[in-house]
């Protein structure tokens, strides 16, 4: 927590502790994304960086509206109301009042929006991670398991081991509820399991669970988990690649051939037209191709799993 979360939550905490179960959402997309901010600063400074954001940006855009003469400019052309009539003399000191009021309100509401969704985000990037490292994650402790390692140590060092990304950081807090708070191991994975984003880590620690409880080999368990997520694994790649195939035949029919007809056929019409009027090749170069091929970019980039 830094010094602005303190700031903020000095000023709202007590407040936002009321909250809780309003933002029983928030709660769990806080922990589920493991974010360090206890869930009472993080409201805290979501609220008032909103207000902080939108009072910026309203006495910006309203002394802009005010210097310019903004509302001056809007013509409405009609019948108006009398008693509208009569305050047209103050129309700037009206318009950039509600301006201002407007800025504050979207600016403000954007700013909020964004920290109610990033717990959420962040825990989907993480859910990719998780379920993109599991499998070799999983071989690495049926390693460890069948070289005669406790399960509470062999968490303990998938903890220690960063390539595994997001997998170590489950196990991590999986030895942090052990040797920090003295739970055992089944609690501990029953607690890290409950908060998981990914529901491959939530399946593996549940059978993990129930295979302690039962008295069967954990070993085992850990191989047979092992050889259904290489193959789950295997098939998933098979089937991005055939989808990034799909997609890159669909961007060269669409923004290849597709852009490329459209700017012959508008050469030829405007020829036999007469028309020199190049807004519709404008149109096609810079936001038809540009737009289309962002579009398709974006589109890649959050169906490829995580590295």
């Amino acid at each position: 927590m830094n010094s602005y979360e303190r700031f903020c939550f000095s000023l709202l905490g007590k407040r936002m502790k009321a909250k809780r179960d309003d933002y029983g959402q928030l709660r769990n997309d806080i922990i589920s994304a493991r974010l360090k901010t206890p869930f009472e600063v993080y409201l805290s400074t979501a609220f008032f960086s909103a207000i902080l954001v939108g009072l910026v940006a309203a006495i910006l855009i309203g002394t802009i509206s005010w210097l310019f003469k903004v509302p001056t400019m809007i013509k409405y052309r009609g019948a108006v109301p009398g008693p509208l009539l009569g305050l047209a003399p103050y129309s700037l000191v009206i318009g950039t009042i509600l301006i201002t009021v407007f800025s504050l309100l979207v600016f403000g509401g954007i700013t909020y929006a964004i920290f109610l969704l990033y717990p959420g985000i962040e825990g989907g990037n993480r859910r990719r991670n998780i379920d993109a490292s599991l499998p070799y994650a999983i071989n690495y402790v049926t390693s460890m398991s069948t070289a005669g390692i406790t399960p509470a140590e062999v968490f303990r060092l998938l903890g220690d081991s960063p390539i595994y990304g997001e997998s170590s950081v489950e196990a991590r807090y999986i030895a942090r509820e052990i040797d920090i708070f003295g739970r055992d191991l089944i609690d501990a994975m029953r607690l890290v399991s409950s908060s998981t984003p990914s529901k491959r880590m939530k399946e593996f620690l549940q059978g993990a669970m129930a295979s302690i409880s039962s008295g069967g080999n954990l070993t085992d368990y850990f191989r047979t988990k092992a050889d259904q997520y290489a193959l789950e694994n295997r098939q998933t790649q098979k089937l991005f690649l055939d989808t990034l195939a799909l997609i890159a035949e669909s961007y060269v029919t669409a923004m290849v051939a597709g852009t490329l007809f459209l700017i012959i056929l508008q050469a030829i019409m405007s020829t036999l037209s007469g028309d020199n009027n190049p807004m519709f090749l404008y149109a096609i170069i810079y936001a038809m191709i540009p737009l289309g091929s962002i579009a398709f970019v974006i589109m890649i980039s959050s169906m490829t799993p995580e590295s």
